[in-house]
């Protein structure tokens, strides 16, 4: 249990406090509670990660009051889908930013150094128009622990440059394979590994594609195994799932016991 939630409890076995204002300022440690939102200021207890702010279709103010509200509560912020505006905004208001303007993420304070992010993730991109998917993927594994390589630019069409980074794949404890199109990088590459592909599909390609379906349902339908799916253009569930992945060998990132 919460150690703040313990020492409320303890004030009230000592009947300093009553029971009204304890379950108040118990609200008060798990509800950040702002009218259009109420956020999960305790989500690490239970998942071992603090909830991440998904930018779109909120307004610059409920975004950034979401994030004053973490910042307040000392976690640190991990945003998705998060305007040139938006990262501004933060930068002058918190300082520590680090904002990637082509996959849309903004970090405010960070949650491991670099020298503690463990293992490897590498994030395989079939083409340049995937980049920005990818690097969302790259930039939520990094946040949340990984050490992370991007590998562009090793799409079937020219299957011989794959072959070149094959060395460097094969280091990862887990892949994510990045493409539009029909797909097939993800296939090719689990037909060629020993740990898990997480196959990442994007909406990049012409008509039939039908905006990343054709990819989805190729990337669903291949018969190498050691594949799992992440919906069109997710970078961030492909990468949040690839940091589960990589810490699990240490168990370092292990939630404490009840």
């Amino acid at each position: 249990m919460n150690t703040a939630v313990l020492e409320i409890l303890e004030q009230v076995r000592q009947n300093s406090m009553g029971a009204d204002e304890a379950e108040k300022r118990i609200n008060a440690l798990y509800h950040g509670d702002l009218g259009f939102a109420d956020i999960d200021l305790r989500r690490e207890e239970r998942t071992a990660y603090p909830e991440v702010v998904y930018c779109a279709g909120k307004t610059r103010e409920q975004a950034l009051s979401i994030m004053t509200k973490m910042r307040e509560h000392g976690l640190p912020v991990f945003s998705t889908k998060s305007s040139k505006e938006i990262a501004d905004e933060a930068a002058a208001a918190f300082g520590e930013t680090s904002y990637h303007e082509l996959s849309q993420t903004l970090s405010i304070g960070s949650l491991y150094s670099e020298a503690e992010r463990e293992g490897l993730v590498v994030v395989a991109a079939a083409g340049t128009s995937d980049l920005d998917v990818a690097w969302e993927a790259a930039r939520t594994a990094e946040f949340f622990g990984s050490n992370v390589r991007m590998i562009n630019d090793i799409g079937v069409a020219g299957i011989h440059r794959l072959f070149n980074r094959l060395d460097e794949i094969r280091a990862a404890r887990v892949i994510i394979a990045c493409a539009g199109m029909e797909g097939a990088l993800a296939g090719v590459i689990a037909g060629l590994v020993a740990v898990p592909v997480i196959a990442l599909p994007t909406s990049v390609g012409y008509g039939a594609s039908f905006g990343g379906l054709a990819a989805l349902l190729g990337m669903l339908s291949s018969c190498a195994p050691g594949i799992s799916v992440v919906n069109i253009n997710n970078g961030f569930g492909a990468g949040y799932q690839a940091n589960l992945i990589n810490r699990l060998p240490g168990r370092s990132h292990a939630l404490p016991p009840a």
